[in-house]
């Protein structure tokens, strides 16, 4: 599986975006997906989480309430879209993917894409 993260980029404070992962791969739909983000001199933290099926989903207390995630299963794709960005969420968003149980762990995950940056201004 190959993925490939894209839709970050320069968002004002209060205004949203939308990360997409577009995966390669027909094993894809069965995978589940994770988000995660590195904010500048931190360590790589978890974000949020959806099941292979897409019946639950799962997110940090930091974006809850702000962030959904949600897959297009036809379409190979991932989506997080973010709502009310503050500053804080600046970092590198990177996606990954697994075939077992989903998690909120870095370790649980065999595949990653490249990472986009989003950069959420004052």
């Amino acid at each position: 599986v190959q993925l490939q993260a894209s839709g970050g980029g320069l968002v004002q404070a209060g205004g949203s975006a939308t990360l997409s992962c577009a995966a390669s791969g027909r094993a894809f739909s069965s995978y589940a997906v994770g988000w995660f983000r590195q904010p500048p001199a931190k360590e790589r933290e978890f974000v949020a989480a959806i099941t292979w099926s897409a019946d639950s989903t799962f997110y940090a207390d930091s974006v809850k309430g702000r962030f959904t995630v949600s897959r297009d299963i036809a379409e190979n794709t991932v989506f997080l879209h973010m709502n009310s960005l503050k500053p804080e969420d600046t970092g590198v968003y990177y996606c990954a993917a697994t075939p077992g149980f989903v998690g909120r762990e870095d370790y649980v995950y065999d595949y990653w894409g490249q990472g986009t940056q989003v950069t959420v201004s004052s």
